[in-house]
């Protein structure tokens, strides 16, 4: 039935590297530059560490799964350890994004006001219309099927992150070759941060999780003309980019701004600022707000499209979710269920900006969905060593190279993040460490177990339909090995 579904299914096509291009926009942003811009040349051991703990063997590792098995994390998990840890995969995968959104969008509405009136940055119900509107049309782009998704979130790539990215490294290299003085030291013994003890190890596997999402747009996998050859390209493209993307224009922040004057938020703008001013073309500010504005919408779309593709994909073959949910639209997206994730994250948007002090509850919130993903991290690791032990023989595109090694490096590296995502931070306002622990611990229960629980033990036989198996996007068949054949 798969194949005869297949064989009648059209197929929307995207080249490896536009697929590079939605990998490495879901994962790298300006948006980090001024947090990392504050330690100045450290900034470069600050990325590169996590780098090798935790981006390479994820990246090595999403390359080999998804070289051999289609439908992203839930595939692979399933196939390695058992269906319902594939469930409980992509749904901590899923789960993840519904607060990320807020977060991203409230920044988009921060940025935006810089450009028209920085006034408004502050205004709750200014920074609520944006969110609610922005996100869902975001909704409606996604509902339009993967290529539409990936031309804008590439277009968001290029014009709203590594333009301004590589602007912002040219004018620094241009301001020091003036003879300006950089505002942080660039010398040899700068290039450790200070150690503080707890906060240190706080600072270096925080970062662990900038280099979150490498393997979701691995989904897309079938999406690609020849998937075994052309993921791992696109996979080693993204990884050097978001590297690049990282570490440059924190360091040309920091030449020109001290980090005593750094601004967390708006830090990128401050910096295009001081450039523009020094070159007497400051009225270049505004454009380049719009240009990082690009960029964070195209990485929402990209965020928007893959989780809740794979969560389709469970929907569909084994019904852990009710038909609800496993509709599709006529493009073949999963339309329902971003409706249901668009609702969800409106009510958080709203009480986010309406609520006072509700920051602090959306930080532990925020805390607590980490610690959600970091599941589908452990996940799959485990389940990589297991398809390589098990299936040796399983046809790969790409065989990553000491996997063993590199799957306990990830597992360790994602343990060191959950424990130190239990440790309450300064702003925690109760002081009581039993309390914060009680709260994150609760709400991982609840969110990356609880709630999978209960969709998984309520499921009933009716909502397993494998007619509704494949569909006009997506078949979830495994493309051979060197791809579909050309008529």
């Amino acid at each position: 039935m798969r194949a005869a579904i297949t064989a009648r299914t059209p197929k929307n096509y995207i080249t490896w590297l536009m697929l590079a291009f939605m990998i490495t926009s879901s994962v790298a942003s300006l948006r980090a530059a001024p947090t990392m811009a504050v330690y100045g040349l450290a900034a470069v051991f600050l990325y590169i560490v996590p780098a090798i703990v935790f981006l390479l063997p994820t990246s090595l590792v999403s390359a080999e799964l998804a070289s051999g098995w289609s439908g992203g994390v839930y595939r692979w998990v399933a196939d390695g350890i058992s269906k319902p840890a594939g469930f409980l995969a992509i749904w901590c995968q899923f789960a993840m994004t519904i607060f990320y959104y807020p977060s991203l969008l409230g920044y988009v509405a921060s940025t935006f006001a810089y450009v028209i009136n920085p006034s408004l940055a502050s205004n709750g119900l200014y920074v609520a219309i944006v969110i609610v509107v922005l996100f869902w049309t975001g909704v409606w782009v996604s509902s339009q099927g993967t290529k539409t998704v990936a031309g804008l979130s590439s277009f968001g790539l290029i014009i709203g992150t590594l333009v301004p990215g590589a602007l912002l490294v040219v004018l620094g290299l241009v301001f020091l070759g003036q003879g300006n003085a950089s505002a942080a030291p660039m010398d040899a013994s700068h290039l450790l941060p200070q150690w503080t003890g707890i906060a240190s190890l706080v600072l270096v596997v925080n970062n662990f999780l900038s280099y979150a999402g490498m393997e979701m747009n691995a989904v897309h996998v079938t999406s690609l003309r020849k998937p075994a050859k052309e993921f791992p390209r696109s996979m080693f493209l993204a990884i050097g980019l978001v590297l690049l993307i990282f570490i440059l224009p924190a360091l040309a922040i920091s030449w020109v701004i001290p980090a005593d004057q750094l601004s967390l938020t708006a830090g990128v703008m401050q910096a295009f600022d001081a450039f523009f001013a020094n070159f007497g073309v400051s009225w270049l500010t505004p454009i380049l707000g719009l240009m990082l504005i690009a960029a964070s919408l195209g990485g929402m779309l990209t965020w928007l499209a893959g989780p809740s593709k794979g969560l389709l994909t469970v929907a569909r073959e084994e019904g852990y979710l009710p038909p609800f949910l496993q509709k599709l639209n006529k493009h073949g997206v999963q339309q329902n269920i971003l409706v249901s994730q668009g609702l969800v994250t409106t009510a958080i948007a709203l009480l986010y900006a309406f609520i006072p002090d509700v920051s602090s509850s959306y930080w532990i919130l925020s805390v607590i969905t980490t610690q959600v993903y970091l599941i589908m991290y452990l996940l799959l690791f485990v389940a990589a060593v297991r398809l390589r032990r098990n299936q040796p023989d399983h046809p790969r595109g790409y065989r990553a190279p000491a996997l063993t090694l590199l799957c306990t490096v990830g597992f360790l590296a994602s343990v060191a993040a959950m424990i130190i995502g239990f440790v309450p931070p300064a702003q925690f306002s109760s002081g009581s460490g039993g309390v914060y622990l009680l709260i994150v611990g609760g709400g991982l229960g609840v969110v990356g177990i609880l709630v999978p629980a209960l969709f998984y033990f309520l499921r009933k036989p009716g909502w397993k339909n494998p007619d509704n198996v494949g569909g006009p996007e997506e078949p979830l068949v495994d493309a051979p090995a060197d791809g579909p054949k050309e008529a």
